[in-house]
């Protein structure tokens, strides 16, 4: 190639020598043809080097970078790629996605109707183990529009990727933009850069980038998003974090830009590790409470205002050093999941736990009374059920213990009528039990689930569910329902039992964030190699279904 292009791809690759061919197809594939591909290799030590010298002689548009050494990170294998690039325009793409046919196309066009520093499209999320498709912050991208600074819509510093806009290099170079190296998160300082000095950029209903996810990834192959396990991990975010702050504060922005970046670390970035703290063991959470917390003392009252007071309340026992009632608290973020206990102080105010705060941060944070817990409507109570036990019975059952804290007192105190549900293919299976008063605010009982008793399509399921517990309140005729979620031990031994028809039903906790008790459906027989994965064409469910009638 030796005419200027008009974009050029940046494809940063470490050690990915089997899905690099699948994300320079993508860019191969383009609509829009007058492109330079850039292969960036961070030194990679498998068959990378190979595969990329193979791509770059099947296309005159690709060509290899190779860095000296390891950096480690994705900043250096893009800053060393963006000082050589030839076009005018600038993509960036991770070895491990695509892009749709259309993303140069679309995002040139915006670039061509207006004098824009960048354009930005919407991302399509891949889970690798399913297949399945879901928008990345949809809500950012509903409508087309010019955005003249980050000042207009400061809400877009929750989409920080770097890889779904489409950069004029200019721009770039004239505020010597380029993302920080040695450090993870890299992209969160130099989008947030980027949104803040450009004079315009447009946003794209339009899916421009295609990015795969493998939910709940083993460890040592885990993307960077998912090494939260690692403190250096918490560490990078929190040094990210900062620097943007910095970066802000140079820039003078107004304080509502400053508080929306201190409202998306509370509740995206600070949300994530916290939903892994039941995970993570006692040593661990304190470290992290020690990394994290000096940085929280400089975010916004206004921002911590926002947060949700689920999430608020795991910020306020780290603060006290409550780190075991930390790890509880997780687990019911976003889950309608109450406390085992609560105390109410002289002035009335209600607290989660069993002791009052100690500080007036703490009081802040822990602070329930705006939940009236004991006055709300009934279907919408804390109450908190904990499985203490669960067994492989007998005749393909599965027994359960169960203990509900009611630290409301909202129910009698006497023998409380409840339901199990569970609902594979949408076809509810309920199963009825008793729990009996066994302390002020505990109610405990037991009961025994026979997933061979769930109806199932003919065609049959696959899948997963989560089984529910119903409470009533006692009352006359029924009384009024309250339906919560079952948190599941997190050490006890997954085991299988039999379903109906051919399934099997494998019993196991969820792994993650809530730890639910969790039951999944998998088909046996021709029915379930027809189903596949997951059943998804109308003439493979039909296939199926004739294939279960003649059984």
């Amino acid at each position: 190639m030796t005419a200027q292009p008009d974009v050029t791809v940046v494809v940063i690759v470490h050690d990915d020598a089997e899905r690099l061919p699948r994300a320079v197809a993508s860019v191969r594939a383009q609509t829009h043809r007058d492109i330079e591909i850039v292969i960036s290799d961070d030194h990679s030590t498998d068959a990378t080097p190979r595969v990329a010298a193979e791509l770059a002689a099947q296309d005159d548009r690709v060509r290899v970078l190779r860095l000296e050494r390891n950096s480690g990170g994705c900043g250096a294998p893009r800053n060393r790629a963006l000082e050589t690039a030839r076009a005018p325009f600038l993509m960036f793409l991770d070895s491990d996605d695509e892009l749709p046919p259309r993303a140069c196309e679309l995002l040139l066009a915006a670039h061509a109707g207006a004098d824009l520093d960048f354009a930005m499209g919407a991302v399509e999320r891949v889970r690798t183990d399913t297949g399945d498709v879901s928008p990345w912050m949809a809500h950012l991208f509903t409508r087309r529009r010019t955005v003249r600074g980050l000042r207009d819509e400061p809400r877009l510093l929750f989409e920080p990727l770097s890889t779904n806009k489409m950069y004029r290099k200019e721009f770039l170079d004239r505020h010597g933009l380029r993302f920080p190296e040695g450090l993870h998160y890299e992209d969160q300082l130099f989008t947030a850069q980027a949104y803040t000095l450009a004079r315009a950029f447009t946003v794209l209903t339009e899916p421009v980038y295609r990015w795969y996810i493998a939910p709940h990834a083993a460890a040592d192959a885990a993307t960077i998003s998912n090494r939260r396990h690692l403190i250096s991990n918490v560490r990078d975010r929190i040094t990210v974090a900062r620097l943007i702050d910095e970066f802000l504060a140079a820039q003078e922005v107004p304080d509502a830009v400053r508080e929306e970046k201190d409202h998306k670390f509370l509740s995206h970035d600070l949300r994530l590790y916290a939903g892994d703290l039941p995970y993570r063991e006692p040593a661990w959470v304190e470290e992290f409470a020690a990394e994290v917390l000096p940085y929280l003392e400089g975010l916004s009252d206004a921002a911590f205002g926002r947060m949700r007071r689920d999430e608020r309340v795991v910020v306020g026992l780290l603060r006290e050093g409550r780190y075991e009632e930390a790890r509880l608290a997780a687990r019911g973020l976003g889950k309608g999941v109450g406390p085992r206990r609560t105390v109410t102080d002289a002035r009335g105010r209600t607290y989660w736990g069993a002791e009052p705060p100690r500080t007036e941060a703490g009081r802040a944070d822990l602070d329930l009374t705006e939940l009236d817990l004991a006055g709300c409507p009934f279907a919408f109570a804390r109450f908190r059920h904990e499985i203490t036990r669960v067994a492989h019975g007998e005749d393909g059952t599965v027994e359960l213990a169960v203990r509900t804290y009611d630290p409301a007192r909202r129910l009698p105190l006497a023998p409380v009528p409840a339901r199990l549900h569970v609902s594979p293919a949408g076809r509810r299976l309920t199963v009825p039990l008793r729990l009996d008063p066994a302390g002020r605010g505990v109610f405990e009982g037991a009961v025994r689930l026979r997933p061979a008793d769930a109806t199932l399509p003919p065609h049959g399921f696959r899948g997963v569910r989560h089984p529910v517990l119903e409470v009533t309140d006692g009352r006359p005729g029924g009384g009024a329902g309250n339906t919560g979620v079952l948190l599941a031990p997190l050490d006890f031994t997954p085991f299988e039992v039999a379903g109906a028809g051919r399934h099997r039903v494998l019993v196991e906790p969820e792994g993650r964030e809530t730890g639910r008790l969790q039951l999944c459906w998998r088909p046996g027989g021709v029915v379930g190699r027809l189903l596949g994965p997951v059943v998804r064409k109308g003439p493979v469910r039909r296939a199926a279904r004739a294939l279960a009638g003649t059984r």
